[in-house]
């Protein structure tokens, strides 16, 4: 059991900075998910972590041991890549043990680490079996316990879902947060995909060009973006951005979309007062938009109408492509909704749900109340 810490870290390849003065603090037993878009830099912090790549500057500790010049058999960690790196010869008994052999442990004790890991993965009547004979979920669950039998004090995961098909990347993401919760060992998980992100991980890193735009819980990332990057990143469907303007119209606030107008809630008021007759960039998740004939009735007063141009429909509810006035929108409503491509729609939003953020780079989100 460890935490890891990078402080000031950077990484340079030629000309080209691929992490940006990364500090981070992963506790001990957190499963924390680096998560960004490629080249964002996250398998490269991975990766020093790990000892595969030379960190540039910063310092890395895992528990109470400053890593940088150590080896990466001496740092007590596992990881596990995105391609498998099975040793097709072996079998997956041979394939999990071969690393304790190694490292010359005791036969017995090699034993019953493999048939413990095993029993934990469901893969204890395929460990006569090679690696050709197995499913690519069955190969991941072997790769996954290779590592497991080691016992380190961090587990790495660099995209290890991203080969598997949508139905097994649902039950691996299951299996590997039950595995978590079983072992209590701290990890660290490098994806693209912002859903693995939501459901895995106890602390998510946001990244962008190299640096660290968000850390903090799942939910408190979704719910309170710090920039526009974060917001549009997280959550799918991706959230709606409309340029806007803040007015003060007859006593209220009001967001000003030139095509459409929206009232701001009077508890969101006093946040946004000091941005009246300034440009900014108004925000709403498609799941606070509602089909008018099915929207709570406080939300009613808050609606626009729009035209249908793709209707997506998901079974637990619609997905509406939808334009108003010059601006597109998606919508995520209710599946009792019967319209077709073309036809109006009225709009209901709920606005205390809604997001400022700055027009300006970085677009940092004007802050509210929790």
């Amino acid at each position: 059991m460890a935490r890891v810490i990078l402080e000031n870290v950077s990484k340079h390849f030629g000309t080209v900075q691929a992490v940006r003065d990364f500090n981070l603090t992963v506790e001990d037993k957190e499963f924390a998910i680096l998560v960004g878009p490629s080249g964002c830099g996250k398998s490269t912090a991975l990766r020093m972590i790990a000892g595969l790549e030379e960190s540039g500057t910063g310092t890395i500790s895992i528990g109470d041991r400053v890593v940088n010049d150590l080896p990466p058999k001496d740092r007590d960690i596992a990881m596990v890549f995105q391609e498998y790196a099975l040793y097709p010869h072996m079998s997956v008994y041979k394939n999990m043990a071969f690393g304790l052999k190694l490292r010359k442990f005791p036969k017995s004790e090699i034993d019953q680490r493999v048939r413990e890991a095993a029993e934990i993965l469901s893969i204890q009547d395929f460990l006569d079996r090679k690696p050709k004979q197995l499913s690519g979920g069955q190969r991941q669950r072997v790769a996954v316990g290779r590592a497991i039998v080691r016992k380190p004090a961090v587990f790495l995961f660099d995209e290890p879902l991203s080969n598997l098909d949508a139905k097994l990347r649902v039950q691996m993401r299951a299996e590997l947060s039950k595995l978590h919760d079983r072992l209590q060992t701290t990890m660290i998980y490098v994806t693209h995909d912002q859903i693995e992100a939501m459901t895995m991980g106890t602390k998510i890193v946001v990244m962008k060009d190299g640096w660290i735009q968000q850390v903090g819980p799942p939910l408190e990332v979704y719910n309170y973006p710090v920039n526009l990057f974060v917001a549009g990143f997280i959550g799918s469907p991706v959230m709606n951005f409309i340029p806007c303007r803040i007015l003060s119209k007859d006593g209220r606030l009001i967001i000003d979309a030139e095509s459409f107008q929206l009232p701001v809630p009077e508890k969101k008021v006093s946040y946004y007062q000091s941005l009246i007759g300034s440009e900014a960039i108004f925000g709403i998740r498609p799941n606070d938009i509602y089909d008018l004939a099915f929207a709570p009735e406080q939300f009613k007063g808050n609606s626009i109408r729009s035209v249908i141009d793709v209707i997506e429909p998901l079974g637990s509810e619609i997905h509406l492509n939808v334009t108003a006035g010059k601006h597109n929108l998606i919508a995520a409503v209710d599946v009792q909704t019967l319209y077709r491509v073309h036809q109006e729609i009225e709009l209901a939003f709920d606005l205390n749900r809604m997001h400022v953020f700055a027009k300006d780079s970085p677009n940092l989100r004007i802050k509210t109340e929790r």
